[in-house]
C-alpha cells in the first residue's frame, strides 16, 4: 500500500463488494482522520496530508471489519448491542440491526442499562459493538464492568487501550460511518452464512446515511468535523 495519497486513490478501481468500488469507498471519506494521532491508533496510519490530518489505511479498516463480522456472527448478532450517541451514526446503526437482527441503542445511554437487572431498558449483551469510544464511553464502561468484549469504529485521535477490536475509520463523517456499518452489516451476514460472497445487500449505503436535514448540529461541534469528513 502507498502512502493514501489522493492522486493513487483516485485510480483506484477493485471492487469491495457487489456494485461497490474501491474508489467509491474512498469518495466516502473513510480514511480521513483528524489533525490528531494518538499513540495507540499509530499502527492504523501514515503520514499526515499536508493540511495536517492524519490518514487512515483502508486496507486495514476493511481487514477488521471482516474480523468484527465474522466475531458478530459467532457471538450472534441477537446477543450484540450496537450503540451510537451522535445522530449522524443514528441510521447505519438502524440499518445495520434491522438486516443483523443485533439490539440498538441510539442517543443517551442510560447508566445501568447494561449493569442494572432492575432498570426497565436492561439489556443483556455478549458483545459491544459503539461507533466512537469517547462519546459513547458510558457503554463501554459497563461493557468492561461484566468483562462484555467491545468493538469499536475508532477515529485517529481515539485511545483504544479498553477495546478488544479496532475497526479504524472516520467516525464523524455522515458517508464513512454510513459505509463502515454498510460493510460491516455485510462480513456480518456473509460469515454467519445469511449471504453469499456474490449477493447484493437488500439495502445501498446511501440507505445506510443520515441525511444532513435529518441531522441536528450538536451545540458546541468541533469546526474540523467539516463537508470533506462527510
Amino acid at each position: 500500500m502507498s502512502e493514501f495519497d489522493d492522486d493513487d486513490a483516485g485510480s483506484a478501481d477493485k471492487m469491495v463488494a457487489p456494485g461497490f468500488s474501491e474508489k467509491a469507498l474512498l469518495a466516502t471519506g473513510i480514511r480521513i482522520g483528524t489533525q490528531v494521532r494518538t499513540k495507540t491508533m499509530e499502527q492504523f496510519t501514515a503520514r499526515p496530508r499536508p493540511d495536517g490530518l492524519h490518514m487512515i489505511d483502508y486496507a486495514k479498516t476493511l481487514q477488521r471489519i471482516d474480523i468484527a463480522g465474522k466475531f458478530i456472527a459467532a457471538t450472534g448478532a441477537k446477543n450484540t448491542v450496537v450503540y451510537t450517541s451522535r445522530e449522524h451514526g443514528a441510521m447505519a446503526i438502524e440499518k445495520f440491526c434491522e438486516l443483523t437482527g443485533a439490539m440498538q441503542r441510539i442517543g443517551r445511554f442510560m447508566p445501568g442499562t447494561f449493569t442494572n437487572p432492575l432498570y426497565p431498558g436492561h439489556l443483556d449483551a455478549e458483545l459491544v459493538l459503539v461507533a466512537d469510544p469517547i462519546s459513547d464511553m458510558q457503554a463501554m464502561v459497563e461493557a468492561g464492568k461484566l468483562g462484555v468484549p467491545v468493538i469499536a469504529v475508532c477515529d485517529t485521535d481515539n485511545v483504544t487501550d479498553d477495546i478488544d477490536l479496532v475497526i479504524p475509520g472516520n467516525n464523524r463523517g455522515r458517508k464513512a460511518i454510513a459505509a463502515i456499518f454498510w460493510l460491516l452489516a455485510r462480513a456480518t451476514l456473509v460469515h454467519a452464512g445469511q449471504l453469499t460472497d456474490d449477493q447484493p445487500m437488500k439495502y445501498t449505503i446511501e440507505d445506510f446515511e443520515t441525511k444532513a436535514e435529518e441531522e441536528p448540529r450538536p451545540e458546541g461541534a468541533e469546526e474540523h468535523i467539516s463537508e470533506r469528513r462527510e
